[in-house]
């Protein structure tokens, strides 16, 4: 009788940490502003809505400032070593996976790279805020399969929507820190 129980408790214990390891593969991990720089334009990447990051089959985790950013990682790697990939919600910047949520995109909506698009938890949610802004278009992930992924230059600075400073050498700071008019990887 003790060995079927030690047994038991044994087999338990396991089933615990194997559960444990896959909860934490399908979990987003903390924005920490002081450390954290986007994988594509090497900005900081603010702990705000438009943070977003992918996991991989191996296990690393990469965090993008622009759900652009995460878009032209995914161009430039392979689609199929993504484990999951997850965006915030524009209202509580809960974390939701990619898949599961409802996109809000229009040109002139400010986003750290100027890709314009904003993730909710659900389509009510994405579809009132539209409406609220009298524009943009509501899309699912799949949709953004289709995205022609345009950044809208004249939108770069986000409108001091984030912090807009000066540089100790007597210039402007951008939303994330580099100098005004800077595009980083992006200024094409």
């Amino acid at each position: 009788m003790k060995r079927k129980g030690l047994f038991l408790l044994s087999v338990l214990l396991i089933l615990t940490v194997l559960s444990a390891c896959g909860k934490a593969k399908d979990q987003a991990e903390p924005i920490n502003e002081e450390t954290d720089k986007c994988a594509i334009c090497n900005m900081q990447i603010k702990d705000d809505a438009f943070a977003v990051q992918l996991k991989t089959k191996d296990g690393k985790t990469y965090k993008f400032d622009d759900l652009g950013c995460m878009n032209e990682w995914k161009g430039k790697n392979a689609a199929d070593s993504i484990q999951v990939q997850f965006v915030r919600d524009y209202n509580n910047k809960e974390w939701i996976k990619y898949e599961d949520a409802t996109y809000v995109y229009d040109p002139s909506f400010k986003s750290p790279m100027a890709y314009g698009i904003y993730s909710f938890k659900d389509k009510a949610e994405a579809q009132k805020f539209a409406d609220s802004q009298k524009k943009g278009k509501v899309m699912t992930a799949a949709d953004l399969g289709k995205h022609t992924w345009e950044q809208n230059k004249s939108m770069m600075n986000m409108g001091g929507s984030h912090d807009h400073s000066v540089t100790p050498e007597g210039g402007d700071k951008d939303a994330h820190g580099g100098k005004a008019g800077d595009q980083g990887m992006h200024g094409k």
